[in-house]
């Protein structure tokens, strides 16, 4: 399969900062405990953006940097798992917002791997529609809808936020390898607050303990320690599996950007791998963790920051709900 050029990057953080300090005002907790145990000083937070609008204003700045004309955009891919509406969809709010106006669109939802998804679909689109000049894909998430700020073992871990980037299709190196276990749905879950039509006459398959009446299970309901056993095996995994498809060494990647979830997963996950900290690229200390937006606000940053550049080989990759896990390898 032919490759992608990343042809530019773009990003939205909301205004509101909201430190450690803060949410020690609404749970029991102090900096110094979440510091320890996540790597998280703040986190943004939407003010009123909704999911869509965060999208829009990283898409906007992606198209930007990339001096292209969005009618010349065949592709909009949005990931989320926090879109404000159930129809319409947050890609077709984004193209409207865009003038993106002969791009097809649509929504994809695979948590925090759902960039790493996102990027591999719209290379696949790219190897097979000649006529496809341009895909942008977009993470955009309001983790704030659905956080349970009761949980203070939980609520100090997430943020809201948007990255995009513009993909064409290229020669470049590319491989990619995705993954799930449904097995392992119930460790991380929050449900659709649907109504039951009034002919049911039987009970409905549940997740785990979701019948227990004490928990809100429309907010995120996790279990931590499930979860980094997860994580750790997942984020190794799934770098090997990718390059072992092409036959490249792990030493050779240059740079890896990996969902921003806690800085102990990353770095136990990296001496798994066997790969120094100091090729890991990190800013959940200043995002905490925003799902399936957090690589491409953490790649947006490195290109910014000029931490990664042109003709380095980078190695995006995810884990998360569902449970998901996947990773990328390109040429930047």
């Amino acid at each position: 399969m032919s490759g992608i050029n990343i042809v530019s990057t773009g990003g939205y953080a909301p205004l509101l900062a909201v430190t450690n300090d803060d949410m020690a005002k609404i749970v029991e907790t102090n900096d110094e405990w979440i510091r320890t145990r996540t790597g998280i000083g703040q986190r943004r937070m939407s003010n009123c953006e909704p999911t869509w609008y965060m999208g829009a204003m990283a898409s906007k700045q992606a198209i930007e940097r990339a001096g292209i004309d969005p009618k010349d955009i065949g592709l909009i891919i949005s990931s989320t798992i926090t879109n404000d509406f159930v129809t319409p969809s947050a890609s077709c709010l984004i193209q409207r917002e865009t003038g993106a106006v002969n791009a097809a669109a649509f929504d994809l939802g695979a948590a925090c791997s759902g960039f790493v998804y996102a990027v591999d679909t719209a290379c696949r689109f790219l190897a097979t529609d000649e006529n496809l000049k341009y895909v942008l894909v977009s993470a955009n998430e309001n983790l704030s809808y659905i956080t349970n700020f009761a949980d203070r073992s939980s609520c100090v871990l997430f943020g809201d936020g948007a990255a995009a980037v513009i993909l064409e299709k290229s020669d470049k190196l590319f491989t990619s390898w995705l993954g799930a276990d449904g097995t392992g749905a119930k460790f991380l879950y929050a449900k659709n607050h649907h109504q039951q039509n009034p002919f049911i006459t039987e009970d409905r398959p549940v997740i785990d303990d979701e019948t227990d009446p004490s928990v809100d299970h429309r907010l995120l309901i996790q279990d931590g320690k499930e979860v980094y056993k997860f994580a750790t095996r997942a984020l190794p995994t799934a770098a090997k599996n990718a390059a072992d498809k092409i036959s490249l060494d792990i030493s050779d990647i240059d740079l890896f950007i990996p969902h921003q979830a806690n800085i102990r997963i990353i770095e136990t996950a990296a001496k798994n791998l066997g790969v120094s900290m100091d090729k890991f690229f990190t800013n959940i200390d200043m995002h905490g963790n925003t799902s399936s937006a957090s690589i491409p606000i953490a790649l947006n940053e490195a290109v910014e920051k000029g931490v990664l550049k042109r003709g380095m080989k980078v190695c995006l990759v995810g884990f998360g709900a569902g449970l998901t896990l996947g990773s990328v390898i390109i040429e930047y």
